[in-house]
């Protein structure tokens, strides 16, 4: 028993040290109904982050990668606060300096649908500072991209634990 669980912790151990993608399966939280998937692909210039979320008030929500890959809380406060391994402050995702999971806003649709997609160079699915094993955490109000350490951004709506992914 301790051989087997010895290899599986090795083999997802490999898998996420020499991983090219990543992906988040969001749930809700207690009261909300969001729901989708958040995709990390490595690309030149960065890490491609794609969103495809559903069940969201319409409007901007913050959106972030949280420190800890922990969703068990009801709120979703199990996963921390910002991945934030610069010691930086709080900003917009394009900021000379900002947390490494300041994703910025999400912006849903008069249905509740959401689509996110840009190249982050600050990202990394590799190493020290990979994002692999925290989470992703969308949240109720729109992130103002100054409040410290979050953004203004209120209660979290959903999360998804960040796993590597199948190339």
């Amino acid at each position: 028993m301790k051989t087997a669980l010895c290899v599986i912790m090795f083999a997802a151990f490999a898998t996420a040290a020499h991983a090219q993608k990543a992906v988040a399966p969001l749930a809700p939280t207690k009261g909300n109904d969001v729901v989708g998937t958040v995709t990390f692909t490595k690309v030149e210039g960065g890490v491609r982050v794609v969103a495809e979320l559903t069940g969201l008030k319409p409007g901007e929500h913050g959106f972030h990668i949280h420190e800890k890959g922990d969703c068990s809380a009801p709120d979703g406060t199990s996963a921390g606060g910002h991945f934030n391994p610069g010691k930086h402050p709080h900003a917009g995702p394009d900021a000379a300096e900002r947390h490494a999971g300041d994703l910025g806003n999400i912006t849903a649709n008069a249905t509740g649908q959401a689509h996110y997609e840009r190249v982050d160079k600050e990202l990394k699915l590799t190493g020290d500072d990979s994002i692999i094993g925290r989470s992703v955490i969308v949240h109720e109000k729109v992130d103002d991209l100054k409040t410290q350490p979050t953004g203004n951004a209120g209660a979290r709506v959903a999360c998804g634990v960040i796993v590597a992914a199948k190339e």
